[in-house]
């Protein structure tokens, strides 16, 4: 409980200082007015400006808020737009590469260099790969690790993401009431052994929940179901890598206004990078299963719960950066530059 607590606690405090409403709009106090004038005016654009150095993590500047700015502009939204090149303008960076620049996660670069600013402030287009009848939909890029949001054509969202590792695991988990595995009114705490797969295949939004949850895949943050147990959902740690335990997790603060871009029914895609969604259909993820190293012990003056650790085994291989990724249809959504 004590550490549900401080999670929420500091969950708070990075979504209070986000500036983004429920319908995941900016709040115009938290945003930069940007001069959309011609080059060599008083008012130019922030495309205008060259950038003279490669900005890294840590950097501070105008050069950084214009490169914030930019990135929000296309939708990679780097969270607050400070000036400080920090970690969530990171992860918008990462998700730049993937979609526009067709990098797989183990060639990206954390930062940004002069030529990588002149891609991010030419006319970039970014289009859908798939264009299903639902209002809006999802698409996911394990090998990019990003995930992009669509309102027909329209681009809503693109973020960067952690799927799941490919490994074997077997750990204690909390299971709030109403989650799999959990019947009673109180979270119980069980040994839960899986496999960290993300599945490829075509799925839809069947459930979703608001807040803090805890469920046999760990912790999260404002999930939306589409896979049995799998949700997109925000976490504390989304590393370059595939972190998860099979979900998708996103930045918190994103979280905080995805939940709205969606609807149930809205179909998603998932891409493995060895075949196509289509390929696979709704394939279900690997089930867990009771640990059964987990045991209760019992004495005469306490009652322990002890769990045996395992070595995780490796059972799935993220594609490498040289594996071929379809292609985008011919429409395309074009973000004007300036």
């Amino acid at each position: 409980m004590l550490s549900a607590l401080v999670f929420a606690t500091v969950v708070g405090v990075v979504v209070y200082q986000r500036g983004q409403d429920s319908s995941g709009a900016v709040d115009a106090s938290t945003t930069t007015t940007v001069p959309s004038g011609a080059c060599g005016a008083p008012d130019q654009a922030i495309t205008c400006y060259p950038l003279t150095r490669t900005l890294e993590r840590g950097d501070k500047g105008e050069d950084v808020r214009r490169m914030q700015q930019r990135l929000k502009d296309l939708r990679f939204d780097p969270g607050y737009i400070d000036g400080l090149y920090g970690g969530d303008t990171m992860m918008a960076v990462w998700a730049f590469q993937a979609a526009v620049m067709n990098r797989t996660r183990d060639v990206k670069v954390d930062f940004v260099t002069p030529v990588m600013w002149d891609t991010m402030r030419a006319a970039v287009a970014v289009a859908p790969r798939r264009q299903p009848g639902s209002p809006q939909h999802v698409e996911i890029d394990l090998p990019g690790q990003v995930m992009t949001v669509w309102r027909a054509t329209e681009l809503m969202l693109a973020t960067h993401i952690s799927s799941g590792t490919g490994v074997e695991w077997c750990e204690e988990v909390t299971i709030d009431p109403g989650e799999e595995g959990n019947n009673t009114k109180e979270p119980i705490k069980k040994g839960v052994c899986g496999e960290a797969v993300t599945p490829g295949g075509i799925y839809r939004f069947y459930n979703r929940k608001r807040g803090m949850v805890e469920s046999k895949l760990g912790t999260m943050w404002n999930p939306v179901y589409f896979n049995f147990g799998i949700a997109i959902h925000g976490a504390m740690q989304v590393p370059k890598e595939p972190a998860s335990h099979g979900c998708i997790r996103i930045p918190i603060f994103v979280s905080e206004y995805f939940p709205v871009l969606v609807k149930k029914d809205d179909r998603v895609y998932v891409w493995d990078g060895a075949k196509e969604p289509e390929d696979y259909g709704s394939q279900p993820p690997p089930w867990d299963k009771d640990d059964p190293n987990y045991t209760t012990t019992t004495s005469t003056s306490t009652t322990s719960t002890t769990l045996v650790p395992r070595t995780t085994v490796p059972k799935v291989t993220v594609p490498p950066a040289t594996q071929p990724v379809a292609p985008p249809s011919a429409t395309t959504t074009t973000v004007a530059a300036g």
